[in-house]
């Protein structure tokens, strides 16, 4: 069952601000705000798509942090009435009008941070979608980092080993002695760097970023849309309950994300297609065919490379932005910084008892100093600080330490 994900999670106590109150927009608020969507879809050159809990509860998955949310009831001491499974579920009308604006050249990528498998299942190509938190329905190979479709849901969570092995040189890839894991992360887990890598890039790409049925409480993915708000594009948030960054929003549009969605897609002239099983290639009983392949091709990497260096030449990044780009501090560069800053602390030390030795053999009527002269000489990254004095009279020791300092 659906709940079963949020059981098999280590326990962990900060689980975000839950159970908000739900807003609603009128009628006629909802009417306008859906037709300026659609104005600005229209009208974009890159739109990307931010989902979460709040598109899938129409399928009967219960969200986290609504109202009725697992975690939500779980202070209470209660479960969500509503459970469907994993295998059961069906996309919703939102999950098939973005495959269709997918397919029309409206939108060009989606990013998820749900593990339900819905995309998946509405026939979204892996080339146009990033699942940031794993999915139900893929497994992973432990040596040679390829995914590949399940026909049936995973019943462990956590990256845990499936007791099954590799499946590439069965779809006519090269041998591997790899396991086979699930692609679910755990709290502690780090986000799948190709789909993080392609999220930052669309994210930042992006003149229109959509968010449908998410919080954005988690990071890294909650702050994505705000990329697109750095190189100057527009950020739409479609949620019932406020998140944390609808200050930095142009449009908040308060409803149900499949009305809202309904509503744009017929001001847009656009027919949302029903489920078509055999579009699911979850329901595919061929699990050696080459469609099963679930893995981020490299090349679409490269060319969003390209596309963010001709479309974001005019933000010069002074640091590495991107959360992929971020490595780990070396232990032995921050031991070698701290060994130069302790010479500098003596070196300092050293200059301030030299000048006070200076002004103590001065005579305390005509206190002349002489000229000191002070090289500043460095030492790998960090030099030592001191400070040149000429013809200075008539000071105290406290204003000798001050100017050395």
């Amino acid at each position: 069952m659906s709940c079963s994900y949020a059981d098999g999670l280590s326990p962990y106590e900060n689980k975000g601000i839950l159970g908000l109150e739900e807003r609603y927009d009128t009628a006629e608020t909802l009417r306008i705000k859906c037709g300026l969507l659609a104005e600005w879809i229209q009208g974009a050159r890159h739109v990307v798509v931010h989902t979460g809990a709040g598109i899938s509860t129409a399928a009967g998955i219960p969200d986290f942090r609504g109202t009725n949310g697992v975690w939500t009831l779980e202070q209470k001491g209660l479960r969500p009435s509503m459970n469907i499974s994993f295998d059961d579920a069906i996309p919703t009308r939102t999950h098939m009008a973005l495959k269709k604006l997918i397919d029309c050249k409206k939108v060009k990528f989606v990013i998820s941070q749900n593990i339900d498998g819905l995309h998946l299942k509405s026939g979204i190509q892996r080339q146009n979608l990033a699942e940031l938190h794993g999915n139900m329905f893929t497994e992973q190979c432990d040596k040679c980092g390829k995914q590949f479709i399940r026909n049936f849901a995973s019943k462990s969570v956590g990256k845990k080993s499936l007791d099954t092995v590799c499946r590439s040189e069965q779809i006519g890839g090269r041998p591997c002695r790899g396991r086979m894991h699930d692609t679910i992360l755990d709290w502690e887990h780090s986000l799948p760097d190709s789909d993080l890598t392609l999220s930052d890039l669309h994210s930042s790409v992006a003149d229109l970023s959509i968010c449908l049925g998410t919080t954005l409480q988690i990071i890294p993915s909650g702050n994505l849309p705000l990329y697109t708000k750095k190189y100057g594009g527009r950020l739409v948030i479609c949620n019932l309950q406020p998140t944390k960054h609808d200050k930095k929003a142009d449009l908040i549009i308060n409803g149900n994300v499949d009305e809202i969605i309904i509503s744009v897609m017929k001001k847009l002239g656009l027919e949302i297609p029903a489920y078509d099983i055999s579009m699911d290639p979850t329901r595919n009983p061929d699990t050696t065919s080459k469609e099963m392949d679930w893995t981020i091709p490299t090349s679409r990497i490269k060319e969003m490379n390209v596309l963010y260096k001709k479309v974001c030449k005019p933000m010069r990044r002074k640091r590495k932005t991107f959360m992929y780009e971020r490595e780990k501090p070396d232990p032995k560069q921050e031991t070698k910084t701290r060994k130069f800053t302790m010479k500098q602390e003596i070196k300092m030390e050293d200059n301030v008892d030299r000048i006070q030795g200076m002004h103590n053999k001065q005579d305390d009527d005509s206190m002349l100093l002489n000229a000191v002269k002070v090289e500043k000489k460095g030492i790998g990254d960090v030099g030592s600080c001191t400070y040149s004095v000429d013809n200075v009279s008539q000071l105290n020791n406290a204003d000798i330490m001050a100017e050395t300092v």
